[in-house]
C-alpha cells in the first residue's frame, strides 16, 4: 500500500465520548447489580470482566443480547474460557427453554407464525420466522444469516414442505385437538473459529434432527466462535440425551474439525511455496464487494460483507502478479493464520486460487491512526496517547514471542476499532525471524525505517522497536516524521544519525524512552515487553497525578 494507507483504512471517528459499547457495559453492568445474584454482587472486578467480555465480541453481540435473561453473559464468559482448552474442545451447553403449544403443521397456538426459504443474490439460503405480538426480531432484522450451505437440506429446512405446511396450516390452525407441546431448547457451541464452521454446525444439528429456529454467531477478536442456537426437535425437556447426542455427532462428524484439532490437511502451492490454507479458504462468492477504501502499488483494499460481517478485503490485481509478489502473499497468509491477538487485526480467510488472490480481515470502523493525526488533526492528550502505545506494544511483544518481525510498523497499518483499540495490521512484508537466510533486504517504509535495514545490515526485531520509537514521537507531536524532507532525504538522513526533534514539553520519561528505542545500536534498545511495562508506569503516575 501506499505510504499512509493501512491494511484495513476507514473514514475516522471522534475519540472522545461514551462509546456505544461503554453504555451497553454499563446497562448490563447494573441488571446484573439489579438481579441480586450473590456471585455478581460479590466480584469486585465485575465491570472488568464485563470490559473484557464485550471486547472481544461485535457490538452486535450485545445488541442481540435478552435484557430479561441478563445473567447469560455470565454463561458466555465461562463458556469461552472453557473453549480455549483444547482438551475440552468443542464446548457444546444445552438448556430447556420453554414448551411452546404448536399444530402439527407448525403454527404455534395464539400466534400466526409464517416461514419462508429465500435464496439471496448471494445464493446463501435463511430462514424467516414471523409471530405477530412478538418483540423480538427475526434473524434478518438483527442481521444474521446461516453460512451458504451446499443445499438447503443442510439447514433442515425444505422449501416443498414448508409451503405445504403453510397452506395447510391455514386449513386447520382453529382445530384444537391437533395441537401439541414442542419443547424448544437452547445450545450454544464454542470452538476455535473456522470460516466453515456454521455449516458443519447446522449439518450437525440436522443429522439428529433438530430445527433452527434462530441463530446468533458471534466470532471474537482472539479466534474463538461463540453460537447460540434456538431449537425444536428434541421431544423431551430433559436435556441429558440432548447433550450425548450432540457428543456422539460431533465424534462421528469428525470432532477434529469442529475442536480446531490440529490434523493432517492437503496444501495449496503458490509457486512451490506450501502453506496449510485450506482451513482458512474463504469462496469468494460468498463475498459482497462494497466500495474502494485504498489503493496500493500492487493491490486494492475493499470494504466489504462476509456471511453479514463487516470486512476488509485486500485484492492483488492480476496485472501486477509476479513471483515475488505471490511469493509474498503465501508468507503473509501463512503468518495471518497463526496469530490471535486482541491487539492484532483479525484474519479471517483468503482466496488463494491464482485468478482471485484476496485476503479478508475485519472491518476496523475506527479508520488508522496516520488519518486521525494528520488528515483529521487529532492532538492526542497524553494518557491517550498512552494508551495507545500500549496497545500497540502488547501486539507487537505478541508478534515477537511468536518469532514475527512486522517490518512496516507505522501509524498507517495502526487501526482502531469501534472501541479505540489500536491493532497492528498490514503483516504484507512481515517475516518469521528464525526463516532460513539473514536479513539485509530494505524493506518498510522510509520514514519509519531503522538505519541498519536502510544500510542493507543484518537486522533483527529491533528494527520494529526502532520503527515504534518514530511512531511514538508522531503520536505526541500529531506530525509526519521529517516532513520538511522527502522520504529518501529522510533516509539519508538516518543513516547520518539523524533523529526527529524532541519537543520541550513532552514528558521526560516519555522523551527518554524514545531516545532509547531509537538507538543506533540495535541491541541497545529495549523490547516491546519492556517498552510495555515502562508505558504502563507512566500512565498509571499520570493517572495519579491528575
Amino acid at each position: 500500500m501506499d505510504e499512509g494507507e493501512g491494511e484495513s483504512s476507514s473514514p475516522a471517528r471522534p475519540l472522545g465520548g461514551l462509546s456505544p459499547r461503554d453504555a451497553l457495559r454499563n446497562e448490563i453492568y447494573e441488571r446484573l447489580l439489579d438481579s441480586g445474584n450473590e456471585e455478581v454482587i460479590s466480584n469486585p472486578n465485575l465491570r472488568d470482566l464485563l470490559d473484557a467480555h464485550l471486547s472481544r465480541l461485535p457490538l452486535r453481540y450485545g445488541l442481540d443480547l435478552n435484557m430479561e435473561r441478563v445473567e447469560d453473559v455470565l454463561l458466555h464468559q465461562k463458556i469461552l474460557a472453557d473453549a480455549e482448552d483444547p482438551d475440552k474442545r468443542p464446548i457444546f451447553h444445552v438448556r430447556f427453554m420453554k414448551v411452546q403449544k404448536c399444530i402439527r403443521t407448525g403454527a404455534c397456538e395464539g400466534d400466526v407464525q409464517q416461514q419462508s426459504v429465500r435464496i439471496d443474490s448471494n445464493g446463501k439460503g435463511y430462514s424467516d420466522i414471523v409471530h405477530e405480538g412478538d418483540m423480538v426480531p427475526n434473524l434478518r432484522d438483527r442481521g444474521i444469516e446461516f453460512e451458504p450451505c451446499s443445499k438447503l437440506e443442510d439447514l433442515n429446512l425444505d422449501v416443498k414442505d414448508i409451503a405445504q405446511e403453510i397452506r395447510d396450516s391455514k386449513e386447520v390452525h382453529s382445530m384444537r385437538h391437533d395441537i401439541k407441546d414442542v419443547p424448544i431448547h437452547e445450545i450454544i457451541f464454542s470452538s476455535i473459529d473456522k470460516p466453515k464452521l456454521l455449516s458443519q454446525l447446522s449439518a450437525l444439528l440436522a443429522d439428529i434432527g433438530l430445527n433452527i429456529r434462530e441463530a446468533h454467531v458471534f466470532s471474537t477478536t482472539d479466534g474463538y466462535s461463540l453460537d447460540v442456537f434456538e431449537v425444536d426437535g428434541w421431544p423431551e425437556e430433559e436435556t441429558d440425551g440432548l447433550l450425548k447426542e450432540l457428543d456422539a455427532a460431533a465424534i462421528a462428524y469428525n470432532e477434529g474439525s469442529l475442536s480446531g484439532a490440529s490434523r493432517c490437511s492437503s496444501t495449496e502451492k503458490v509457486l512451490g511455496s506450501q502453506s496449510k490454507v485450506v482451513d482458512w479458504e474463504i469462496d469468494r462468492r460468498f463475498l459482497k464487494m462494497g466500495k474502494k477504501i485504498a489503493r496500493g502499488s500492487c493491490g486494492d483494499l475493499y470494504r466489504a460483507t462476509y456471511l453479514g460481517q463487516d470486512v476488509a478485503v485486500k485484492i492483488l490485481r492480476a496485472d501486477q502478479l509476479n513471483e515475488a509478489l505471490l511469493l509474498e502473499f503465501n508468507q503473509e497468509v501463512d503468518i495471518l493464520r497463526r496469530v490471535h491477538h486482541k491487539n492484532i487485526v483479525h484474519y479471517l480467510g483468503a482466496c488463494v486460487k491464482p485468478t482471485e488472490l484476496c485476503i479478508i480481515t475485519e472491518y476496523m470502523t475506527g479508520g488508522n491512526l496516520y488519518d486521525h493525526l494528520h488528515k483529521e488533526h487529532i492532538s492526542l492528550e497524553l494518557p491517550h496517547l498512552l494508551k495507545f502505545s500500549i496497545d500497540i506494544c502488547k501486539g507487537m511483544d505478541y508478534l515477537h514471542q511468536n518469532n514475527i518481525i512486522h517490518r512496516d510498523l507505522k501509524t498507517a497499518n495502526l487501526l482502531l476499532d469501534a472501541n479505540s483499540v489500536v491493532k497492528v495490521g498490514d503483516f504484507g512484508v512481515a517475516r518469521f525471524q528464525n526463516q532460513e537466510g539473514v536479513m539485509t533486504a530494505e524493506t518498510g517504509t522510509y520514514r519509519w525505517m531503522a538505519p541498519e535495514v536502510i544500510n542493507h545490515q543484518h537486522y533483527d526485531n529491533k528494527a520494529d522497536v526502532f520503527s515504534f520509537a518514530i511512531v511514538l514521537w508522531e503520536l505526541a507531536t500529531s506530525r509526519v516524521p521529517y516532513d520538511n524532507m522527502t522520504p529518501l532525504q529522510a533516509a539519508l538522513g538516518v543513516r547520518q544519525g539523524l533523529r526527529p526533534d524532541i519537543p520541550k514539553d513532552m514528558h521526560p520519561r516519555l522523551a527518554a524512552l524514545m531516545q532509547r528505542c531509537w538507538d543506533e545500536v540495535p541491541s541497545k534498545r529495549p523490547s516491546f515487553e519492556e517498552i510495555t511495562q515502562e508505558l504502563e508506569e507512566l500512565l498509571h503516575q499520570v493517572q495519579a497525578s491528575e
